[in-house]
């Protein structure tokens, strides 16, 4: 006879959302011991009865402390969460133990690649990371319409070129979600998150009908560590589809959470949006693999650092990406290999002020002149532009040149001197398609 499984001792660093308290109560109920470490400012977690302790970003050794004295031999990483700004953490001695793996963490970019590095510190301390395929797979999407709704044939054609574009921009570490409309893509998500992505579009509307049959896509990165940061939909997810003036939301099968999974369902079949899993297999292959390969030329006085560089190369890769798929991008934003935004017709402008809001690590950071905007036409690089990029404290502009020598005005030049940006060009590498 073979005996029942050992209880689980396992924490949940918990963020914002629903899922943290969700997933707790499932494991408690199949009789695993559960402690709830609860991020300061983020984690919402309703439930006295659950094993529970209250951590800043920055306490990294009562973190550890607490895995060790409760013997939780288990962490799953869950809900939503901000990186904080290093002007406000509340450091403890584990912090600065860490502060090698701290500092790569800062330096690592996107999203995927620091929590990669938060995972590799935690097994290093003999903790095995878990992800909710492995606790709670339930709550993962499977095919077909969850509700009443399903899309129809020329949706379907939208919801394949949303995954197209997430999948062709997966090198880069661009965000999970894309939203499509009779084949035009109207927003990419950046840094920002899903939910304000989507109430960007709800301005937009009113000047936009075909917004109406429109769909939100959403699904990992491929080669995404699938253990933290999954594409999570919830009854809010809803109701942000619906104010946008969309008619569904799609998902990849398998790799998707549910939050509060049946008032998802009874909210989308009374708002009649549809929720759809759909299978990656075909639709990902349909996706080119081909990568983009770009030089680099700084113009004027001012220097671009090896980071900013770098910086310019991304953002002009997430352009000629998207110009590739059919894609009218007009700029993007990138912070220390973090792709903070990108612009899909709202304007350059509102860019530039959105991503200041999006700094990365805190405004300490970000005001050291470190970002970059790329844009996709040099006619869009004017003295306004200039000024509205020194004022949210970028450190340059980089224009794409494609296979052209054209070099920038003289006068741009110039005006970027006095603002302190740095001014530079992006043409096609060897054998890059235009």
């Amino acid at each position: 006879m073979t005996g029942s499984p050992l209880p689980r001792r396992i924490a949940i660093l918990a963020g914002g959302g629903s899922l943290p308290q969700e997933i707790a109560y499932r494991l408690k109920a199949r009789g695993d011991h559960v402690h709830i470490l609860a991020i300061n400012g983020a984690a919402e977690i309703k439930d006295d009865a659950t094993l529970q302790t209250s951590v800043d970003f920055a306490q990294i050794g009562k973190i550890l402390s607490v895995l060790k004295n409760d013997k939780l031999t288990e962490m799953l990483i869950i809900g939503s969460v901000k990186r904080p700004d290093l002007a406000n953490i509340k450091p403890d001695l584990g912090f600065f133990r860490a502060v090698p793996t701290v500092i790569r963490l800062i330096r690592a970019g996107g999203d995927d690649a620091v929590l990669r590095g938060v995972i590799a510190f935690f097994e290093k301390h003999g903790v095995r990371i878990v992800g909710p395929a492995d606790v709670v797979p339930e709550l993962l999407v499977s095919s077909g319409p969850l509700g009443r709704h399903g899309a129809d044939s020329r949706q379907k054609l939208d919801i394949a070129k949303g995954l197209a574009v997430i999948r062709r921009l997966a090198p880069f570490d661009v965000g999970q979600g894309v939203v499509v409309a009779q084949g035009v893509v109207l927003a990419v998500e950046g840094a920002e998150g899903t939910d304000r992505m989507l109430q960007r579009l709800v301005a937009r509307r009113a000047n936009q009908n075909y917004l109406e049959c429109g769909v939100l896509t959403k699904g990992p990165k491929p080669g995404q560590e699938m253990r933290i940061d999954l594409p999570t939909i919830g009854p809010n997810t809803v109701h942000n589809v619906q104010a946008a003036g969309l008619s569904g939301i799609a998902v990849a099968v398998g790799c998707t959470l549910t939050a509060e999974r049946n008032d998802l369902r009874n909210t989308a079949d009374a708002a009649g949006v549809y929720v759809e899993g759909v299978a990656l297999g075909e639709l990902q292959k349909r996706a080119k693999a081909d990568r983009v390969t770009l030089d680099l030329q700084v113009f004027g006085r001012r220097r671009a650092s090896a980071t900013q560089r770098s910086d310019c190369i991304k953002g002009g890769g997430v352009l000629t990406v998207l110009a590739q798929e059919g894609v009218a991008a007009a700029a993007t934003v990138v912070h220390r290999a973090h792709v903070l935004a990108i612009e899909t017709g709202e304007g350059i402008d509102q860019i530039l002020l959105r991503s200041g809001d999006l700094r990365q690590w805190g405004r300490g950071v970000w005001m050291r002149n470190a970002g970059v905007t790329v844009l996709a036409d040099s006619r869009d690089l004017d003295a306004t532009l200039l000024a509205r990029a020194a004022e949210t404290g970028l450190a340059g502009i980089a224009v794409m040149l494609g296979d052209s020598a054209l070099a920038i005005e003289r006068k741009v030049i110039e005006e970027a001197d006095k603002r302190g940006l740095f001014i530079a060009g992006l043409t096609w590498g060897q054998g890059e398609p235009g």
